[in-house]
This record gives structure tokens, sequence and C-alpha cells, in this order.
């Protein structure tokens, strides 16, 4: 089995604050990893750093086989970041948004189709403005952009967030649907029992560095600082 993540001692800045203040994380393809850790504890950052999105300014980092050092931009088409927001145009419609992104990494009309059928959204939702969507809708088409793209590497911050529960197990099949296709899952949640019920195993962040783990939130809940970290878009393109 490969490896889909490597980091060893990586740094991060946001601003001049380490953010990621040396972490060491191996992914073998195809697993499940769940991300624990306080808030501002550097779960976002990393994510964030495996998409190419945030520069890693020390250490080794290899995502995919593409050097993070030298190179983030390539492999931006390999991998589908499920972020805070929906990462969406508010004024194209749905299904506008989800060839957009299907095409960003080299998908077609069959991909939005598929997408969108597995997540739901009918015809009418797929005409509809995104910006005129509910939480719930506006998360299920994201959720569908992410599966359009077909990624490699799946990075999922709080994914089942805005969902009910209906929409949760959806998220879950989803999850287990990647990893059988071939893809590899990096996640961070809150909430531990369904996210560990789905994942492999589990790593810890405090205060941008990984832990001896597991451990659960409210045992690590003091052991960083609380420091907020950026939101911004959903998909990487």
């Amino acid at each position: 089995m490969g490896v889909a993540v490597n980091l060893r001692s990586a740094v991060c800045l946001l601003g001049r604050f380490p953010a990621l203040a040396g972490v060491d994380l191996v992914v073998a393809s195809g697993e499940i990893v769940l991300v624990q850790g306080a808030n501002g504890a550097g779960k976002t950052t990393l994510l964030r750093a495996l998409a190419g999105l945030v520069p890693v300014v020390e250490g080794e980092a290899e995502v995919l086989g593409h050097d993070l050092r030298r190179d983030r931009r390539s492999l931006r088409c390999h991998v589908g970041l499920l972020g805070h927001g929906p990462g969406l145009y508010d004024d194209l419609s749905v299904a506008d948004n989800l060839r957009f992104w299907a095409r960003a990494a080299g998908g077609d009309g069959d991909d939005v189709t598929r997408a969108a059928a597995r997540m739901g959204l009918d015809g009418r939702l797929l005409e509809a403005a995104a910006g005129r969507l509910s939480t719930g809708q506006r998360r299920r088409a994201a959720l569908a952009a992410l599966v359009a793209r077909k990624p490699r590497l799946w990075l999922l911050d709080e994914p089942h967030a805005g969902l009910d529960a209906a929409g949760r197990d959806v998220v879950d099949g989803l999850v287990r649907e990647a990893v059988d296709g071939g893809a590899t899952v990096v996640l961070a949640s809150h909430e531990l029992e369904r996210a560990r019920a789905l994942a492999d195993r589990s790593v810890v962040l405090a205060g941008g560095r990984t832990v001896a783990g597991p451990a659960d939130h409210a045992g690590i809940a003091d052991a960083a600082p609380s420091v907020p970290e950026p939101t911004e878009p959903v998909h990487v393109a």
C-alpha cells in the first residue's frame, strides 16, 4: 500500500504565528484518518495545507507524490476540500456550480449527473441559484460538487455540519464509497462518536503539533491555545 500523505516536522504560518508548528503525519493510501483537537489546535490549517492552499515553510510535505515545498498548484486537481463554507457561486445555479467544479478536475456531464443524484438534488434544486438554498441544501450541493470532482484525496472539515440525520448518513456512505473506489480521506470533526466509527484511526493535534493519541476532545481541550483558523473556499481548483 502506498503513502498518500507524508509530513515531517511541517510548519505553516498564519501571518507570523505557527498554526502548524512541526506536524508529523503519515496517511496510507485508502485510509480514513480522523484529526482531533481543540478549537485552534490547527485542524483547519492542516487540511488546507494538504490541499495546497497554505504553504509549508519548514519541514517535509508530500501529498499524492507532490512535494508541497516546491509545487502546490499541480496537486489541486487531485484533491477535494470540504470546508466550513459551501464554496459555491451564489449567482450561479446549482447545476452550473457542479459543472464548474467537475470541469476544474477534468470531469464531465456524467459526473455531474451522478453526483446530483447521489445527493438527492432534483430538477428544481439544480436550477435554483445557490444563494437561494437553505443551509442544508447548500451543504448537499457542496458535497455534490465534491463528488463530481472525484478527488483522490478527500479533506473534510466538519462534514456532518448543517445536515439532518439522513444527510449525515449519506456523508458516511460517500466516504466509504470513495475509499472503496481508491480514494484516501482525512477528516476533522467534533462529532467524535460518529467520526470514530467511520475512521480507521485517529490522530490528535494540540498547539499545532501531532501528539500521542487517541484522546477524547475533552481531554485535549486545554492543550492548545484558542487561535482562529481561516475558513475559505470549499473546493480546490
